[in-house]
This record gives structure tokens, sequence and C-alpha cells, in this order.
């Protein structure tokens, strides 16, 4: 796959209530690096790198303006038609939180949140076309949504990205694979017991481990908390973290280290 096709996440951006901190945990548990750029219409921005300031973009992170926000990760799905997008998004139920707006000459974004509440961005790329590594070791290789309402939740982004839902015997009761053509672009699980108590369903970026429980070992020295421990399910083995600010993420070690063949599997 080269490049990041309309319908398919192409960047993921932190927004951080303490800056100092998510540096220190995402550089030591990841190997990343992270520099600064200053734009109008953001501020400061920081950019994560893999390996050093010249490696390729893993994604970004902003600063809370407000402490008693709660730290998350956001996804940014990619597209060539944003007003087409944003409407979709008012016409499934959802809205949009943040209006479209240039950022710098990277692109141009908006963020919204779905029907039951999960937030995610659109991004329509000028000279920063996403995530410059993905689908490998410190660099993102899924997003997850979790729902208490798989069906609305299907109707929702059927409409607005066409995604095509496919059932995965992955996890009780069914994991979902959404697809766009002949690729697998995101997953969907049920929310359950180790999901927060406010019933609102989040988009959860992995990232790429080659030890999945060694990660999950340092994250926790790290700060972090392991809310689910590392555990088998046919693609890998997973587990998922919350990040010592309170953002959520989760690690995976794949057990067939080429992902195309299994984000390709029919």
């Amino acid at each position: 796959m080269n490049g990041f096709p309309p319908g398919f996440a192409s960047w993921v951006e932190l927004a951080s209530s303490d800056l100092e901190a998510s540096r220190d945990f995402y550089c030591e548990l990841f190997g990343w690096y992270v520099y600064t750029l200053t734009a109008a219409e953001v501020g400061d921005y920081d950019v994560f790198t893999l390996g050093d300031v010249q490696g390729p973009e893993i994604g970004g992170m902003f600063g809370l303006a407000d402490g008693s926000q709660r730290s998350a990760w956001t996804i940014f799905f990619r597209t060539d038609d944003l007003p087409a997008r944003l409407d979709a998004v008012r016409e499934a139920g959802g809205q949009v939180l943040v209006e479209p707006m240039n950022v710098a000459d990277l692109g141009r974004m908006a963020q919204c949140v779905d029907s039951q509440g999960a937030d995610f961005a659109l991004w329509v790329p000028y000279n920063l076309k996403g995530a410059g590594v993905v689908d490998e070791p410190s660099a993102m290789c899924w997003v997850e949504l979790a729902c208490p309402d798989i069906d609305e939740a299907r109707r929702f982004y059927g409409h607005v990205f066409g995604w095509k839902a496919v059932d995965r015997p992955y996890t009780a009761p069914t994991y979902t694979n959404w697809k766009v053509g002949g690729w697998s672009v995101a997953g969907m699980v049920s929310m359950d017991e180790r999901w927060p108590s406010d019933g609102l369903s989040r988009w959860t970026p992995y990232f790429w481990v080659t030890d999945c429980d060694a990660a999950a070992a340092r994250a926790a020295e790290l700060g972090a908390r392991v809310r689910m421990p590392p555990a088998d399910i046919e693609p890998g083995r997973y587990s998922i973290l919350t990040d010592p600010t309170g953002a959520r993420l989760a690690i995976f070690t794949p057990a067939n280290a080429d992902l195309r063949a299994v984000k390709e599997a029919p």
C-alpha cells in the first residue's frame, strides 16, 4: 500500500495534560524522538519520530489548556473531500467539534464525534501526507473502536466512510474488521467491564512492539497502568494500557511479521 487512501487511519495525535511526562514515557517505551513545531493555528506542536529527529514521523502531540481535561489519543482518517465527509457525519447523527481549519502547510483538519461519543478527526493532507511509518516495530499498526452498540457503529461508519463490516472470531462475542476494498482498516469490539463506566465509545491506537510482555512490564515501570494484561488472539499478542497521564493505547506483537498479509485477508 502506498500512501493513505481515503478512509484509512493516516495520523495519530495525543492531547496531553503533562507534555514532559508524555515525552518521557513514549520516548523511553518506543524509542521515539520528539521535536517541536510552532504554527499560528495550533501554537507549539510536538512531533514524535522514530529513532531521531531525522526519523520518519509517528504522530503528534499538543498540551491541553485545561489541566482538568483527560489526556487522549485521537485517530485521523484521510479524506479527499472534507465537506462531504462532514455532511455525512451530521447526517449519521454525529457532531463536528472543530470546524475545518488549515494547520500551517501540513494539511486541513476537522474534529468530530460519532453518534456514541467517540472522538475522531478527518485529515486532508498538504505537505504532511500522514505518518512516515506504519505497520513496523514502534509504529502504529492498528486502530480499534470500543463501543456499547455495535450495530449503531456499523451504521454510522458505513455511512461516513463506506466501510464494510466483517466479523472475525478473535474475541467473544464478536470482533469486527472494517474494510475498504480488500484492505482491513480498523477494528471494533463491544465494551465490557475492562472499559470505563461512562459508556462512551473510544478509539484506541495500537503500536507494534517486538515483545508484548516485556513492553507491558516496562510500561508499568514507567508509570502506565495495565488495563488488559498481555493475551493471545489469532493475529498476535496484545495488551491495553493507560499511559501516566491517562491516555489509552494498546501494544501488539503480531504473530505474522507481514501485517499486509493479515490486513488483506478475506
